[in-house]
């Protein structure tokens, strides 16, 4: 027996070392880059490569602080800052060379007036230069219990208020035949479709904004496939512990997910606008959101419509749904930042996408295509790009 176990032994040793064998390669190597080595020979032929990107802006009374990233591969030294064309006196935080991918605070005292528009210019140590601009000054809202509360309204105004006003359909649309209980199904996918194409497209603009290293587009596709992989599985998982026929219910849940990561990220975009004073919150813009997102709340109840009516299963829809405006508001508002908005809007678009593919799988495409539930669809989509159009121009 002894020799069989040594033999075991000296085969296990031969198998781990021959795995092992192309990592510690693949490490020298990696060492022998990093050390500089093969790398001396090219660098007095290459150019640094410099490039400073701008996260975020903050005004406070006579001051501009600017959050900037080293998004190139080279370090990069803040040499100069231009306000308006004239060199002025600033400080970096934590040093003024940015190693690849490492931030600092750029603060400037400078007198701005509220509502003008301000050009800033970062001057590199060999020249290179990089402008910002802020369009419209304004006072960058500190995280106290009062701006906490103002943007918490603006996010029940926008986004949990008008869900709920549309679960109150949900007594109307119960006593439909099944006709119209189809028409509404429909009329469903067809709101939730615009939901897709508008959170891609806001996405879409992101990725243009960020830095290349970032990786916009891949990220943006980790939050679409992954979130409606996720999904997937976590459907499919569902329906075989459970009858078809009680499938509904579940359903909306994953409707009113998909909304509520929609609506988390179309807050970013709500309080980091209001904050940068890109966005005038009138009475007539307001309202503009309220009708866009009420149908949110028929494309919530439509899947059960035929259970049995209970009030704390809508509460739960609805908080789900809305609340997460709120939680996007103060995130826009107080840490905004390109990068989550862009993964929270994508991550809504996939999950919305496997709601989308769900009711599809459940009736069919011979079932979209007769006359009245084509028209649900098509309704669906228009009534979203017609209170769009609202928003747009409110």
């Amino acid at each position: 027996m002894e020799p069989i176990r040594s033999e075991n032994k000296v085969t296990r040793l031969k198998m781990i070392s021959l795995a092992l064998g192309p990592l510690v390669l693949l490490g020298l190597m990696i060492g022998a880059f990093l050390s500089g080595g093969p790398t001396k020979i090219f660098q007095s032929d290459l150019p640094a490569v410099e490039e400073l990107h701008v996260l975020r802006h903050a005004l406070a009374k006579d001051e501009i602080t600017l959050e900037v990233i080293n998004a190139g591969p080279d370090p990069v030294t803040i040499a100069q800052v231009m306000v308006r064309g004239a060199f002025w006196y600033h400080e970096i935080s934590p040093q003024r060379t940015l190693d690849p991918l490492k931030r600092a605070q750029v603060l400037i005292p400078y007198p701005w007036n509220v509502g003008e528009p301000v050009e800033i210019l970062l001057v590199t140590s060999t020249g290179v230069t990089f402008d910002y601009g802020i369009d419209v000054a304004s006072i960058t809202p500190a995280i106290t219990l009062p701006a906490l509360a103002r943007f918490a309204l603006l996010g029940v105004y926008v986004g949990v208020i008008p869900v709920f006003l549309g679960l109150c359909w949900f007594p109307f649309l119960r006593r439909l035949g099944k006709k119209g209980l189809d028409f509404f199904l429909y009329l469903t996918v067809g709101l939730l479709a615009f939901l897709v194409v508008d959170a891609l497209a806001e996405s879409l603009e992101l990725t243009e904004g960020l830095p290349g290293s970032f990786h916009g587009p891949a990220l943006l596709v980790l939050g679409v496939v992954g979130t409606y992989l996720f999904l997937l599985g976590v459907s499919y998982c569902i329906q075989q512990r459970q009858a078809s026929n009680t499938f509904g219910p579940v359903l909306s849940w994953l409707i009113a997910l998909g909304i509520g990561l929609h609506n988390l990220g179309e807050g970013l975009a709500i309080g980091s606008a209001y904050v940068l004073g890109e966005l005038t919150l009138g009475a007539m813009l307001v309202l503009g959101f309220a009708i866009h997102n009420t149908t949110e709340g028929i494309a919530i109840v439509s899947p059960i419509l035929q259970e049995k009516f209970s009030l704390k299963r809508l509460m739960g829809l609805g908080v789900l749904a809305g609340a997460p405006t709120i939680l996007g508001c103060w995130m826009g508002a107080f840490t905004y930042s390109p990068v989550w908005s862009l993964f929270f809007l994508a991550m809504g678009a996939g999950a919305i996408l496997q709601v989308i593919a769900v009711i599809i799988g459940q009736h069919g495409i011979k079932e979209i295509l007769r006359p009245l539930n084509l028209t649900g669809l098509l309704v669906g989509y228009l009534i979203m790009y017609l209170t769009g159009l609202w928003v747009a121009s409110s």
